[in-house]
């Protein structure tokens, strides 16, 4: 019921996920990202648990494949589950149970990977990560919401999709970027975009208040002085 498209920036070392599905409020439950060790996405009859634990793995200092293969080892249900992990290295890997639910499909590329089920079409993967490759010049978030958009111009899911989330982990415990539409009757994904659109700007100005906020700009509501 969900597709999505992680990746790595290699230029700034930001990592992150995009994510959209049938069902309600996809990015509470689906992506996972931690600064400084990966992203992961936990998909189909989703246990959100296993995002946090591949990432942990992860920063132990098992590789991609190694900390998929414990979880698949260790977890009770796996064959209900797709997972797709990707590290600050950009290598990738993924499990895609048996019970994964209609047509489903993976793909990786260059610092990304695309993973989805009940697609409308096995190609939807693919073109998330050739246009993910293509577009070099953008910043990771917008990447990731143009690789997931193209994702959904394609076929997406056999039914129409509801919600949809980005997560980007930059250089701090908490998300640079958490953005989601929990719900729409239509396009979430362009409602995520446009969310972000209006989010970009101001991205930096909340972090440099988290750092320091004695340099962070005014914030600009009444009162302020």
């Amino acid at each position: 019921m969900t597709f999505s498209v992680s990746g790595y920036c290699i230029k700034t070392g930001m990592v992150g996920v995009a994510i959209t599905t049938s069902s309600i409020c996809v990015a509470s439950r689906c992506p996972w990202v931690r600064a400084g060790v990966g992203a992961a996405t936990t998909q189909n009859i989703t246990n959100p648990g296993l995002g946090n634990l591949m990432l942990d793995q992860l920063e132990k200092g098992f590789s991609v494949e190694a900390s998929i293969d414990k979880i698949v080892k260790e977890n009770k249900y796996i064959e209900f589950r797709q997972l797709s992990l990707i590290d600050i290295k950009g290598n990738s890997a993924s499990y895609t149970g048996l019970n994964t639910l209609g047509t489903n499909a993976v793909a990786q590329g260059e610092d990304c990977i695309a993973a989805g089920n009940l697609l409308n079409n096995k190609d939807v993967a693919q073109k998330m990560v050739d246009h993910f490759s293509m577009k070099k010049t953008l910043s990771l978030p917008e990447r990731l919401l143009s690789a997931l958009q193209s994702g959904v111009d394609i076929g997406g899911e056999v039914g129409p999709v509801h919600s949809a989330g980005i997560k980007v982990a930059h250089k701090y415990s908490w998300p640079l970027v958490d953005l989601r539409i929990d719900w729409a009757d239509k396009d979430p994904t362009i409602q995520l975009m446009n969310l972000w659109k209006s989010y970009e700007p101001q991205m930096m100005d909340y972090n440099a208040r988290a750092i320091d906020p004695n340099k962070a700009p005014s914030y600009g509501v009444p009162g302020d002085e």
